[in-house]
């Protein structure tokens, strides 16, 4: 009787082990789409200055990875398994912020870093994202950033300071308006710097 039951569990393993191989979560990709996701105002290119925006933008590690993050408890986050970036936000969230200030600042204001030998740079913007996160509920995304301007033509001025602190509704909790309130958080993060 052992034998028999020895024998048909391996007979049955692969069977199991197929079934549950040909049932994977289902991964759905999200992108910060190019476009800003509120009115375009006319630009505001204030003093004429070039801003070289830095290629690279310091996020927390919990932002830093491909999966789709919510906070969860008093100090807990919750990897929302199957929903990944199509592209990081280290690449995206640099990429978006020069586009989103070229169309409030004006086309050629704003380039990424590094600039094509000839352009005369006047100011350089760094960003930090200290927070860019949604409650578990998911009712809201809230983003807390920091940036410095230096003025890339004399090292003796103070880099002027900035910071932002707000939170965007999200239209219901689906991981879709998840996404799109990253976008419109970083839509309204350029409004701010400008």
């Amino acid at each position: 009787m052992k034998r028999r039951l020895a024998v048909s569990g391996v007979c049955m393993a692969p069977w199991l082990l197929a079934a549950c191989a040909s049932n994977p979560v289902a991964t759905r990709w999200y992108e910060l789409r190019g476009e800003p996701p509120g009115p375009k105002p006319a630009p505001r290119p204030g003093d004429g200055a070039l801003w070289e925006v830095s290629g690279a933008v310091t996020l927390p590690g919990a932002l830093d990875r491909d999966t789709l993050m919510v906070s969860s408890g008093a100090a807990g986050l919750q990897a929302l398994a199957g929903h990944r970036w199509a592209e990081p936000l280290r690449d995206s969230i640099p990429r978006l912020l020069v586009a989103d200030l070229a169309v409030l600042r004006g086309e050629g204001l704003v380039w990424r870093a590094p600039v094509p030998a000839g352009v005369a740079v006047a100011r350089r913007l760094r960003l930090e994202i200290v927070t860019l996160m949604a409650d578990e509920a998911r009712r809201a995304l809230r983003l807390q950033a920091r940036w410095w301007l230096t003025d890339a033509r004399t090292s003796a001025a103070a880099p002027t300071l900035g910071a932002a602190d707000f939170s965007v509704e999200l239209a219901n909790p689906s991981v879709d308006a998840l996404a799109a309130a990253h976008r419109l958080a970083l839509w309204q993060l350029a409004m701010r710097m400008v």
